[in-house]
């Protein structure tokens, strides 16, 4: 299970909104073996296209050296998908090198860059082996063991 604070989601639906039509791709970094997704790190889409996404390679160097430097690990790797459903493509699933990593996609195909509902879904990606976990949006990290602080993401990003 993917359990991410509301503002982090916030985050990354506002930038897959923001880059439509293109894809928009980032990650979330944590520290080492925590699972806590807490650095939000929008990144460049190299490829500007609707159907596909790839990391600058400059930047990525770049911020894979910045969270090796501060103990952190790439907890969430996520992009959007413009047109289709929030599930990992062949290419998606090839890129998948962080067995650690939560997989995040989320679909603006039926809002666009409008504040309409997405799909905002998980994936544990290993070995080409795709699994879809559960997400739990929680108010805090400190409100996160209670019902109080959570929901569940799904199509509404109001629900989330």
């Amino acid at each position: 299970m993917l359990t991410i604070d509301q503002a982090t989601y916030d985050a990354i639906v506002a930038h897959a909104r923001a880059d439509h039509p293109d894809e928009a791709c980032g990650i979330v970094a944590g520290p080492e073996g925590s699972e806590r997704p807490e650095r939000f790190v929008p990144m460049m889409n190299a490829e500007r296209s609707p159907t596909f996404y790839s990391f600058d390679s400059g930047e990525h160097y770049r911020v894979w050296n910045e969270m090796w430097e501060r103990d952190e690990e790439p907890v969430v790797i996520y992009h959007s998908h413009t047109a289709t459903e929030a599930y990992p493509s062949r290419t998606d699933i090839g890129l998948a090198k962080e067995p650690g990593a939560h997989y995040v996609l989320v679909s603006t195909r039926e809002s666009g860059s409008a504040d309409g509902p997405v799909e905002f879904r998980s994936y544990r990606i290993i070995d080409e082996t795709v699994t879809e976990e559960e997400v739990r949006v929680v108010a805090s990290y400190d409100s996160a063991s209670g019902p109080a602080g959570e929901a569940a993401a799904g199509a509404d990003p109001a629900a989330g």
